[in-house]
């Protein structure tokens, strides 16, 4: 099968390399997932799991891509829950090979079904930044209706979601960004934006819940701005400055076959919109993260042309 493939950590994307690997094992409860779409985030090439596996093993040439949406073509011993020919999307395991391939193994907990409606390059943006954003403000934020969260890079994948997803919960929004953003996050509903670039933080004044993107200065100057009993959640880097009278809390996203579903259905909706910038094939995947290409929304690498999809737009 052909995959995108990393052999040199200090390379960054400009090692990334298309070639030819061998069809994918499928484990106990694995599926083997015949991969539409994924997606690729930049800074996984500097994660341990990347190179290595959970013994610590070189795991070199490894293929990266977390995010995956596809097909079920073959289920490993002891799985339930998931048929052959069954529409999926969701997480590939950290330290195993991703989802910049044709097919690629997944523990089938890690997928939820993907509706005949959502297209698969959509689906493919989607579980890293819609559970990140789920779980930062829910399930560690606790947000509630009413509360006041600012939300760092609320123009970027996880943010804009974030900005939606606290915005239904009845809070009051501040995105920030740079300038260039700022007509995203309001048109996403945001009650106000605050330029990074122009503004100081400290004008935002005290929040209940501040949700992190960024790290470094920013991070920690919004230790300040947590009012007390509030919470500062972050994604970038463990806090090294806290709240007066609050909760700092990093983490990292977890698997979660019934929120992807939720996720999922709130796309069907049209209660989250997922912004897709661009869509590339598989050919193209290392000239599509390089450092210098920037694009509003995520990058999608399509890999296999979802036949469903297809014939749903097909002129008659």
């Amino acid at each position: 099968m052909k995959a995108v493939t990393a052999l040199d950590r200090d390379a960054g994307v400009s090692g990334l390399t298309l070639t030819d690997l061998p069809y994918p094992h499928a484990a106990e409860n694995d599926v083997i997932v015949r991969v539409h779409a994924a997606g690729f985030t930049r800074g996984e090439l500097d994660w341990p799991g990347t190179w290595s596996d959970r013994a610590g093993r070189d795991r070199t040439p490894s293929v990266p891509g977390h995010e995956v949406s596809g097909v079920v073509a073959e289920l490993g011993y002891g799985t339930t829950g998931i048929t052959v020919g069954q529409r999926v999307f969701g997480l590939t395991d950290w330290a195993r090979n991703g989802s910049l391939a044709e097919y690629v193994a997944v523990e089938a907990r890690n997928l939820a079904p993907l509706p005949a409606d959502v297209d698969c390059t959509v689906a493919a943006a989607l579980p890293i930044s819609g559970l990140t954003a789920w779980q930062g403000l829910f399930d560690h934020a606790r947000i509630m209706t009413g509360q006041s969260v600012l939300i760092h890079g609320a123009a970027g994948g996880v943010g804009s979601i974030a900005v939606q997803l606290a915005l239904e919960a009845g809070a009051r929004v501040i995105g920030t960004g740079r300038s260039a953003d700022g007509e995203t996050v309001l048109a996403l509903g945001a009650h106000t934006f605050l330029d990074l670039e122009a503004s100081r933080l400290e004008d935002v004044g005290e929040v209940d819940v501040v949700f992190d993107v960024i790290g470094g200065d920013i991070l920690d100057r919004s230790a300040a701005l947590v009012r007390a009993g509030g919470t500062l959640v972050t994604i970038a880097q463990p806090p090294t400055v806290r709240p007066e009278d609050g909760r700092a809390i990093f983490f990292v996203v977890e698997p979660d076959r019934a929120r992807l579903a939720d996720l999922a259905q709130r796309v069907r909706d049209g209660r989250l919109d997922v912004r897709v910038g661009a869509v590339h094939p598989l050919t193209e995947a290392a000239a599509a993260f390089a450092p210098e290409r920037r694009v509003t929304g995520r990058t999608i690498i399509r890999v296999t042309e979802d036949p469903q999809r297809s014939q749903s737009v097909a002129t008659p």
